[in-house]
């Protein structure tokens, strides 16, 4: 990577140009130049770069994937809104070269660095930031330049002392290690030192004993503590002799807290930990909506990058909207719009692939069929079709994601009955979207009795709209017309599904909660958003949750709150993006009504009370000015039920997003802390206008760990910001 390769940069299947890549000595930042000119046309750092993908997975790629094979290829993924850089290497072995290195490089910034153990490319990416006339050397002019590229509004007295401190050479610049120690004087943690001196009796160390006290009292670890204290030693004491005698220094402790094992995520919740061999209905299902937009519902570009992000992002319902393209070619695009269009073939395509699970058993993949298409051929495989290529039924009328485990499911419209379709064609069919504002009138009217037959020219217009080979690819989730929750009691069944716009929704969760929740114990309910959104806004999930509705279909690619809440209840449970839904919610004769959970026999309220003690490095507002600084405040939400809502904020820091300290105890009741997210805001104070977005993190209350934890934030688009991070006390009592 160092001596720097010669690749292709592709833009277009038209546009393939050769570029010189080269990984810089600083092993921090990649350039590339022109062949043909030998200028330098663009650089970046690794610290933008979110992941690497492998082979044909971007639309461009794909789109030549007959000219290059998929070993040659591979996609860099940035932070935030740039664009994708694809690339294809000359050989196999140059791709695997580059996809390995830039991960190498990547992976360590999962969790914040420790002052101890800070890494060496972090060090060097934040001197050349500040070496502003690049002599390898700083002096103190660029020091404060650096303080406040950090975030920091320090006293120009006390900069200068740190800097004397560290200028070993008394030279008036630091190089080398000086940098080091100026870097290890900035970052030290005073309230992480007090914290560890209290349960070290020498201040120096924790002993064994003296750190299971810790993890016992602090952190209410209660099983297999002794063996869990070994672990953590091992794992984070930086001094060898240190870990032979089984005792840990500050820099360790340090290193300990701000690990997965020291975040408030429990990380035995990020692993597939739920039963997965309840019925499907039982489950909260990550949804989105008409995924193969990526901007706006009018005007918007359609792309197969939709899919794969939301698929990347552990989302299992997918819509495909597919519409008569020509010479009988279908096509995906928003139906009576002027969005652009996709080929079927390629969204089926991509689809298609076997590395889209982000867990080692990932449940199935839902897909949204077409509403009005006749495609020529309806593609499937061995594994959801049977030996003779006719669909594959299982025997429960209600399956579960480990029986589904690696199949495909449609939803949509269907000619007949089910138990019509290894029999014969049936005789029930429609032709309009559930998106469609008409689609229950018209369903109202083609269904004027439960399973009355239709005739003439009205049936023959159905069967020739929708393909039968689709037709019979729908099994388990039929979509049908909702006429009352006694109708469907009495008329539906657990393999059919409807759908609802959120203001019907939210008037069914307003008029009859409970009779709602029941329902959504033996039947799936999808909730789309208003035809108002064009501009491909979100409605609040969490009030379609808290009713049990399973597919609760979301914008994936407008990021904000309800994004921000659909995140953290599925980054749980190996990001399969299957949640199982609480017993009480799961029981059929279940008296929960989540506008009034008084009327339930649940457990008595929950206190929840965190101390918001200090932030660590927290990023600048966007476009802000040159040599501005962050005036940092917390704000701390709860999302569940009615009576749950709520939010309590920190005072604001002045001056400072390096290291600030709040020490602010909030306290909030839950009565049903099952359904409650817990969503922690940075925002950056302004008395004038509206305080600006910074950071936040969001998880399910069932998956917050106890005791002294880090938060490591993510930004407006759910993506991580290292090193970045809040430190908090968590307490739970019942």
């Amino acid at each position: 990577m160092q001596q720097g390769t010669l690749m292709r940069k592709v833009k277009s299947k038209s546009w393939k140009k050769q570029r010189f890549f080269k990984l810089q000595d600083d092993c921090m930042t990649i350039w590339y130049e022109s062949k043909r000119t030998g200028k330098i046309e663009s650089a970046f750092s690794i610290s933008d770069v979110e992941t690497v993908r492998e082979g044909h997975q971007s639309e461009v790629l794909q789109s030549l994937a007959e000219e290059f094979p998929p070993e040659r290829c591979f996609t860099i993924v940035f932070y935030g809104r740039r664009g994708n850089l694809d690339l294809i290497a000359g050989s196999a072995e140059e791709a695997q070269c580059w996809i390995q290195g830039l991960h190498q490089l990547i992976e360590p910034r999962s969790f914040p660095l420790t002052p101890a153990l800070v890494s060496r490319t972090w060090i060097r990416d934040w001197f050349q930031k500040a070496d502003k006339n690049k002599d390898g050397r700083m002096n103190f002019k660029e020091v404060q330049r650096l303080l406040k590229m950090m975030n920091v509004d320090m006293n120009e007295d006390h900069a200068l002392r740190l800097f004397q401190a560290a200028d070993k050479s008394e030279s008036g610049t630091l190089e080398g290690e000086e940098f080091v120690l100026f870097y290890k004087a900035l970052t030290q943690r005073e309230e992480v030192l007090s914290l560890f001196q209290e349960y070290s009796e020498d201040g120096k160390k924790l002993t064994l004993l003296e750190l299971v006290d810790f993890l016992r009292h602090e952190q209410l670890e209660d099983e297999g503590t002794e063996e869990l204290a070994m672990e953590l030693i091992d794992k984070y004491e930086p001094s060898e002799t240190a870990r032979a005698r089984h005792v840990l220094s500050a820099d360790g402790f340090l290193m300990y807290l701000c690990s997965p094992e020291g975040s408030i995520f429990n990380p035995r919740h990020r692993a597939l930990w739920q039963d997965m061999t309840q019925p499907l209905c039982h489950y909260f299902i990550s949804s989105s909506h008409n995924t193969y937009l990526i901007e706006d519902q009018i005007r918007g570009q359609s792309s197969i990058e939709g899919y794969i992000r939301a698929l990347k992002r552990g989302c299992r319902c997918l819509e495909v909207d597919c519409w008569d393209g020509p010479n009988g070619e279908p096509m995906v695009y928003h139906g009576h719009t002027f969005t652009s269009k996709i080929p079927f073939r390629e969204v089926v395509s991509t689809l298609g692939k076997p590395s889209w699970g982000n867990s080692s058993s990932p449940p199935p993949l839902m897909g949204m069929s077409p509403p009005s298409s006749r495609p020529q051929r309806v593609p499937g495989d061995s594994k959801s079709r049977g030996g003779d290529g006719h669909p594959k039924v299982l025997t429960s009328p209600s399956p579960t994601p480990q029986e589904l485990k690696h199949k495909i499911l449609l939803k949509g419209k269907k000619i007949g009955r089910l138990e019509d379709t290894l029999d014969g064609p049936g005789d029930e069919a429609s032709n309009v979207s559930d998106d469609d504002n008409g689609a229950e009138a018209e369903e109202e009217r083609r269904r004027a009795q439960v399973g009355g037959t239709q005739h003439g020219p009205a049936l023959q217009k159905d069967k020739e709209s929708l393909a039968q080979a689709l037709s019979d690819c729908v099994i388990y989730c039929k979509s049908v017309s909702f006429r009352g929750f006694q109708e469907a009691r009495s008329h539906s069944r657990p393999f059919e599904i409807s759908s609802f716009a959120e203001a019907k929704a939210r008037k069914l969760i307003r008029d009859a909660g409970n009779e709602f929740v029941h329902h959504n114990t033996w039947q799936l309910t999808r909730i789309y958003p208003s035809g108002m959104r064009t501009d491909s806004s979100n409605y609040n999930p969490q009030e379609m949750w808290n009713v049990g509705c399973q597919i609760v279909a979301l914008n994936f690619q407008t990021a904000g709150t309800e994004m921000d809440l659909c995140d953290g209840l599925f980054s749980q449970n190996g990001r399969c993006g299957y949640v199982l839904k609480p017993p009480f919610m799961r029981d059929k004769e279940t008296l929960f009504n989540p506008s009034d959970p008084g009327s339930w026999e649940g457990p008595g309220p929950t206190t929840l009370t965190i101390q918001v003690i200090s932030g660590q490095q927290l990023p600048k507002v966007d476009n802000s000015k040159e040599g501005a600084v962050i005036d940092p405040l917390v704000r701390v939400e709860i999302h569940g039920v009615p009576a749950d809502q709520a939010h309590q904020e920190t005072k604001y820091i002045e001056n400072n997003g390096f290291n600030p300290r709040w020490d602010e105890t909030l306290q909030f009741q839950l009565h049903v802390p099952k359904l409650a997210l817990v969503r922690f805001v940075v925002e950056d104070y302004d008395k004038t206008s509206r305080n600006d977005f910074v950071g936040q993190f969001t998880l399910a209350f069932a998956n917050i760990k106890p005791g002294y934890r880090h938060i490591h934030l993510l930004s407006k688009d759910g993506t991580s910001i290292p090193p970045s991070s809040l430190f908090v006390h968590i307490c739970i009592t019942e």
